[in-house]
């Protein structure tokens, strides 16, 4: 039954983080908020929210490893493999905002998880740990990136379609109730069937989370990105993933970590930096690279590198 659970959960949670990013973006255009702060502030929470639910769960339940590796294979997958796909449909030709935000932004947050996993190495702590004060310095920069991304994004404003269909105030309201409802139990049901699944299969909380739960998690924006690369929009790919890490990062960590602490196994130091340089292999294509855009070649070559990743994963788990 557990396992029963453990996908119906997965399910909920999608469909909850839907059904709640569409009632929320409804009662926001009746307060007259625009698409754009909509945009950027509930639409972008929407894509996190089963990461942070789960993580709200293994964080509550002690289940601490998970939460870290649910954020990195989250992460690293939007990276490597839903961009590689996207630009294997059709080069990516990423947007001025992608290129001086979002890319920039993601390596960032990657560096400062670096950081932060790893200051054990620099002061008097006895071992590695993301703590309180940690956290806070992550639920910060997710303000300040919300700030800066809408004051720099203003002048395109005009040019954002409003595609928020609007409901019914009391539609509106029971839409969130249900989302949140669906969110609460398909994260409960996550975490609890992520145990077990670890139990009677030999395999580590590190493991279930960095695989399983980071593919299941990602679902969203590999359908988002595949379809925006098939209508040949394929740099909404790019931003959709990247923005994606922003608050995986920022906002799931941050909570994760004032919730409770987050011990950090230094074992999982090598997923950090293919986090770390997938970022880097991103940013070396759009910015520096010749015209400026991931190539299918290069799209190719990222999801191969991803699923080499993965095997060398397995095999060192087993």
């Amino acid at each position: 039954m557990i396992y029963i659970l453990f996908v119906i959960g997965f399910v909920l949670l999608i469909v909850g983080a839907n059904i709640l990013v569409d009632g929320a973006s409804s009662i926001g255009r009746r307060a007259k908020l625009s698409p754009l702060v909509i945009g950027f502030t509930i639409v972008a929470l929407g894509t996190s929210l089963p990461e942070l639910l789960i993580n709200v769960f293994a964080s509550v339940r002690g289940q601490t490893e998970l939460a870290i590796t649910n954020v990195l294979g989250s992460n690293i997958i939007n990276t490597l493999f839903i961009i590689g796909a996207a630009a294997l449909l059709f080069p990516i030709i990423p947007s001025r905002r992608s290129m001086f935000t979002l890319v920039p932004i993601s390596l960032l947050s990657a560096g400062m998880l670096m950081l932060f996993a790893n200051t054990h190495l620099f002061t008097a702590q006895n071992a590695p740990v993301i703590d309180t004060i940690e956290g806070i310095i992550f639920l910060l920069f997710i303000v300040l990136y919300l700030l800066y991304s809408y004051f720099f994004s203003r002048k395109e404003s005009d040019l954002i379609p409003d595609t928020i269909r609007i409901y019914s105030p009391l539609r509106s309201i029971l839409m969130v109730l249900t989302g949140v409802l669906g969110l609460y139990f398909g994260g409960s049901w996550v975490v609890d069937g992520a145990v077990v699944i670890a139990a009677n299969f030999g395999m580590s909380d590190a493991l279930v989370g960095i695989t399983i739960i980071a593919v299941a998690t990602s679902l969203p924006e590999l359908v988002t990105s595949v379809i925006a690369a098939m209508k040949k929009n394929s740099g909404i790919a790019l931003g959709n993933a990247l923005g994606s890490n922003i608050f995986n990062v920022f906002l799931v960590l941050g909570v994760s970590a004032v919730i409770r602490p987050l011990p950090f196994n230094s074992t999982l130091n090598i997923d950090l930096w293919v986090m770390l340089l997938a970022n880097l292999v991103v940013a070396l294509f759009v910015i520096v690279g010749k015209g400026n855009k991931i190539t299918r070649s290069e799209g190719g070559l990222m999801m191969l590198i991803y699923l080499a990743y993965i095997i060398w994963l397995v095999l060192n788990n087993m």
